[in-house]
């Protein structure tokens, strides 16, 4: 095993004292929580109006990520990654429209088994080349553009008009406190700046826009079961399906991305393995997402940063935060608290996280290689024509042929095609 960095306090396999490993526990239950309670949110509320049916939803999401925590760090990758909601999922969730629930998480579960037999058989190796730096840099922009609809809707919800002006005014002092955490703050506080922000940012929405919260009275007991609640019906659906599959190609990437960057980080042995094993239990999760009718999960980069902040890669530490979570979901009392949190605060944090991403894509775009007008080519029309796929009005997409409007109708999912093409095709590089 080759020797780990000198500033890893704990190592992989370490198991830290027990007040360490329970504050450390602490640590990751608040980062991986936090995207579990955005994305949770925001998705139960697209699919749901009732209070309590978005309860269950997040009661599903909440131990679903627990268990898929538990298995990766046990049987999958073995290393210490945080898993959350995938946002590329989101963006097809919420392109997917008027489409029967049943269909859009059995096209989710397929995209899961997509994904589960190219990373078993080997093949993801041969398809992981079709993304290059300018595809993947495309696509970490189109992520961040085509959710901007739905940033925008959550900013500008409101019980009366004359609000949306004092929605937007708190979303600036949150969003620019956001970014002065993010120049101000060291270590672990820099770390885990969205769980303050969603802490300090919901109670300031509490009370200075309190009628913007969703109070849910859940009367439900405290350890409600979950389990036999929308286990869904397959339903066929080419459309959405040709959608998620092309979500789930970025989906790969993404976590290829986060594994390889904390081997890199850690570099602990059996790399190629743990890689392999990783992303089919990956493929697995969302399986059981789709066919449990949840959003589907993938293991987040973020994990480096924080490791580099505090020296612990003890994966032992996620235990409790596993733990937590799982106890968590059979507790709806504790989940209807988070509905307290307005939806403004939620869509500002999101705001804040696309634009991380909008970075991060230019950032692979302007320093991987010298840039060239092609290159900017490869990337810009691709992105031009999403926003426009992306703000398309209703009725228009309405007039689709109903197959293709999860494809045609999805902006994510034209704009990474058309850089697919332009890439490959058109405005192929002739050393190439």
């Amino acid at each position: 095993m080759l020797m780990r960095p000198s500033f890893i306090r704990y190592g992989i396999n370490d198991r830290p004292a027990w007040g360490a490993l329970l504050l450390y526990g602490l640590q990751w239950l608040a980062v991986t929580g936090v995207s579990v309670i955005i994305m949770g949110k925001i998705v139960a509320s697209l699919h749901f109006s009732e209070s309590v049916a978005q309860l269950f939803y997040m009661q599903k999401l909440l131990f679903l990520t627990a268990m898929t925590l538990i298995i990766q760090i046990f049987f999958g990758h073995r290393l210490p990654l945080v898993v959350g909601p995938a946002v590329i999922l989101l963006v097809g969730i919420i392109s997917s429209g008027n489409h029967d629930f049943n269909a859009i998480y059995s096209s989710m579960a397929i995209g899961g088994m997509f994904l589960t037999a190219l990373c078993a058989s080997g093949l993801f190796r041969y398809v992981a080349k079709l993304f290059t730096s300018r595809v993947v840099a495309t696509i970490l922009i189109l992520i961040a553009l085509t959710i901007t609809p739905t940033i925008l809707k959550l900013m500008l919800t409101a019980p009366s008009p004359d609000q949306v002006g004092r929605n937007l005014l708190f979303a600036l002092v949150l969003l620019l406190a956001m970014i002065a955490g993010d120049r101000l703050l060291r270590g672990v506080w820099r770390s885990t700046m969205l769980v303050w922000a969603l802490v300090v940012g919901g109670l300031a929405g509490l009370v200075f826009l309190p009628s913007a919260g969703t109070i849910v009275h859940a009367d439900l007991p405290l350890f409600s079961s979950m389990l036999t609640h929308w286990n869904i019906h397959f339903v066929w659906d080419l459309g959405l399906v040709l959608s998620f599959l092309i979500c789930f190609l970025a989906l790969a990437i993404n976590d290829l991305g986060s594994i390889e960057s904390l081997g890199k980080l850690l570099r602990p042995s059996n790399m190629e393995r743990r890689l392999t094993r990783g992303m089919v239990v990956t493929g697995l999760s969302n399986i059981i997402a789709g066919f449990w009718g949840v959003i589907g999960l993938v293991n987040f980069s973020l994990t480096a940063g924080i490791i580099s902040s505090n020296g612990n890669a003890s994966r032992i530490c996620f235990v409790p935060a596993a733990l937590c979570l799982a106890l968590i979901s059979f507790m709806p009392p504790a989940i209807a608290m988070i509905w307290d949190i307005p939806a403004v605060v939620i869509g500002t944090i999101l705001l804040y996280i696309m634009g991380l991403q909008l970075a991060a894509g230019l950032m692979v775009a302007f320093g991987s290689q010298e840039f060239t007008f092609h290159d900017a080519m490869i990337i810009s029309v691709p992105v031009m024509i999403s926003v426009l796929v992306s703000f398309l009005p209703t009725e228009v997409v309405a007039t689709f042929p109903k197959t293709l409007i999860p494809v045609a109708g999805n902006g994510f999912v034209v704009g990474t095609l058309s850089v697919l093409l332009l890439e490959h095709g058109l405005l192929r590089r002739k050393e190439e």
